[in-house]
């Protein structure tokens, strides 16, 4: 076209450059152009085309690695002339990279393993080393987690973003929650005095954690059917249990119960309402905590050992001494 000449003229007499850099160059520009363009008119076509949001997200990654390749194999093309330049270009810029871009080059390679092997997906809740969120971006560099702990009791959210290189899966373990399947394991311990009736305490905790714990459904048990046949994770009681054991300052009644890994402060919550509603009414059962008590065993003691621990009494009687003599 001869706009595109006239374009391609004025623009190599304005900075001096020689024709082949500067049709090079606009020859970058239009493919740019290009992506940018067929990129968004993607990006509509599956917003009006795909009601789920968690798809539109996938599909929105998705075209954006393949429109992005083939701009780049398209750049590199315009760029690099003949076979042989082809090669000589790609071994230098991988001599460089490995030399000065050895981050970058781990993180791709994270990636790489992240999309292959799926340790992490977005939505997913997982901790890796110091850190835990939930999965809310995968990109070719890093990804990003929503984080939940830190200062914030009950693995719920904070509202701060981190952004992790993908080079971490490489140098810490990932500790995923949904994987595998939905449920985490989770435990509340009431401590009851050593004078209270535990027998009947671990009674009401067994009903409690039974009447609150989520009922797993026949799908539920499927599923950690079959992701114990594919991680042989052997699980002989799902169920709720109360365990008994005994610390300083009374005993203590452990309820441990399968949750979902989002509901674990609300499954809390209603636990110990219930426990606190239901101790207030029981006048044999007490709460314990730490304290310094002052026991003495001469009147706390049992009944064999108050005898023992009390002084001896006196058989026989002393004869009085004598009044002093007169004069």
């Amino acid at each position: 076209m001869e706009w595109i000449n006239t374009f391609t003229t004025w623009f190599e007499q304005r900075f001096g450059i020689t024709p082949d850099i500067g049709s090079k160059i606009f020859g970058t520009i239009v493919v740019m152009v290009v992506y940018g363009v067929v990129r968004r008119l993607a990006l509509k076509i599956a917003g009006r085309t795909v009601e789920d949001p968690s798809s539109r997200y996938q599909i929105s990654k998705a075209s954006g690695y393949l429109f992005g390749f083939v701009a780049l194999l398209a750049i590199i093309k315009i760029w690099v002339q003949g076979v042989t330049g082809l090669a000589t270009y790609l071994g230098l810029l991988s001599a460089g990279l490995a030399i000065a871009l050895q981050d970058p080059i781990i993180n791709l390679f994270g990636w790489l393993f992240i999309i292959s092997r799926s340790p992490l997906r977005v939505g997913d809740r997982i901790q890796i080393g110091p850190h835990a969120g939930d999965v809310v971006d995968i990109r070719i560099f890093q990804f990003t987690l929503l984080e939940i702990g830190n200062w914030v009791h009950g693995d719920q959210s904070t509202g701060r973003i981190i952004h992790v290189p993908n080079g971490w899966v490489f140098k810490n373990p990932v500790a995923n929650y949904d994987r595998g399947f939905s449920y985490i394991w989770n435990e509340i311990e009431v401590v009851v005095t050593f004078e209270s009736n535990w027998r009947r305490a671990k009674e009401e905790l067994t009903r409690i954690v039974n009447d609150h714990a989520e009922h797993l459904t026949a799908d539920a048990m499927r599923a950690i059917d079959e992701a114990a046949e594919r991680y042989h994770i052997k699980m002989s009681k799902l169920t709720p249990v109360v365990w008994t054991d005994v610390v300083d300052h009374g005993v203590r009644l452990t309820m441990r119960y399968l949750v979902k890994p989002r509901d674990r402060r609300k499954s809390r919550n209603e636990m110990w309402e219930a426990i606190l509603d239901d101790i207030i009414t029981l006048d044999d059962i007490d709460l314990a905590y730490p304290t310094h008590r002052r026991v003495d065993n001469r009147y706390e003691a049992k009944a064999h050992t108050k005898l023992s621990m009390l002084p001896p009494v006196p058989t026989t009687l002393s004869k009085p001494a004598d009044p002093p003599s007169e004069g």
